[in-house]
């Protein structure tokens, strides 16, 4: 008996007839591994083969896919329709023709997917918190929307980041800080979304001679640029996810946090650049703006971008609206005040019903 180049065996004319039975067993030991053998379901392929091989693959008649063993475990290669999950939805709709269910995790917790296959996901981060005196605005945590990402049957952990700080001043403005970033979310640890960059403060003591302008901090949007002597950038924002915040470039300003939809605005004179604009996403049935940036502190103060974004304030800036992934405004001035907090991002999983 010989083999073709890829190792599967063949009988010769020159075999035996005696040397037929081995033949025919080593045959069939062959087309166990490499074809793809139909079981009525997961149980009775277990049975079936008790120790598989990697490499071997089969199909079952329940759900009528195409399975391949890695190595460690039976995984999808063909025929992958749409997940289920178990969970109480938050809400069903249907849109084309096509009837959805959908949850919203507001908090961290566990997905529980029944049935492998193919989901509609939105992650989003936690937005920065605004910094404390000529202060950039938070930027917004990143939007994160996929069509068709595959999830296998198995319980995942669903993370929501928590939005960033503001940044404190104490009374007559001493040792004004910038705003922190928010903190990623995610769900079954392959789509992650950073959280937005922190809002930037007034360089140095407030009543020195050289107040130096401060960039903003780099996030899933960017946080803007703080106000002072010189000229300062707005943090980066992720390609894709986010966008930068604003630049400042005198006192008495300072640049709005970025936005998932647009760059947050530059300082004009002592005007505070508003807050990029958020992304909308109608996962839920009906369309909604989230992620929106900080505005940023100024004589006259930034308003917060489209999606939740907090606005500018002369003492204390406004909090990003819950549970949109929104960054705080920062502030005007300090005065044992702080800049507003961050939002909380959140995660949705829709899948058809």
């Amino acid at each position: 008996m010989a083999v073709t180049p890829v190792g599967n065996p063949y009988v010769e004319s020159s075999d035996l007839v005696a040397n037929y039975p081995g033949a025919s067993e080593a045959l069939a030991e062959r087309i166990d591994i490499v074809g793809v053998n139909p079981f009525a379901n997961a149980a009775a392929r277990d049975a079936a083969i008790p120790s598989p091989v990697q490499g071997q693959m089969c199909s079952l008649n329940d759900d009528n896919k195409g399975y391949r063993y890695d190595g460690s475990a039976w995984v999808l290669f063909s025929g992958a329709g749409d997940a289920n999950f178990t969970n109480v939805a938050t809400g069903t709709y249907t849109d084309g023709g096509i009837d959805y269910k959908y949850i919203t995790f507001t908090g961290s917790g566990s997905l529980v997917v029944d049935q492998a296959g193919f989901a509609d996901i939105l992650v989003i981060g936690g937005g920065g918190g605004g910094g404390v005196a000529d202060a950039g605005g938070g930027g917004a945590g990143s939007h994160l929307e996929i069509s068709s990402a595959y999830l296998a049957a198995a319980t995942h952990t669903v993370t929501v980041g928590a939005g960033g700080a503001g940044g404190y001043a104490s009374a007559g403005l001493i040792n004004p800080s910038v705003g922190n970033n928010g903190i990623a979310s995610s769900i079954a640890e392959m789509y992650y979304s950073p959280g937005g960059g922190g809002g930037a403060a007034v360089g140095l003591l407030y009543n020195t001679a050289t107040r130096n302008s401060q960039p903003g901090l780099n996030g899933g949007s960017g946080g803007g640029a703080g106000g002072g002597t010189g000229a300062s950038s707005g943090g980066a924002g992720i390609t894709g996810l986010g966008f930068a915040g604003g630049n400042a470039s005198a006192l008495n300003g300072s640049g709005g946090g970025g936005g998932a939809g647009a760059v947050g605005g530059n300082q004009v004179g002592s005007v505070g650049g508003n807050g990029g604009a958020g992304k909308a996403s109608s996962i839920t049935g009906s369309s909604v703006t989230r992620s929106g940036g900080g505005g940023g502190g100024g004589s006259t103060n930034g308003s917060g971008g489209a999606g939740g974004g907090g606005a500018g304030a002369y003492y204390a800036g406004v909090a990003g609206t819950a549970n949109s992934g929104s960054g705080g405004g920062g502030t005007y001035r300090g005065n044992g005040a702080g800049g507003g907090p961050g939002s909380s991002g959140l995660v949705i999983v829709r899948v058809v019903v």
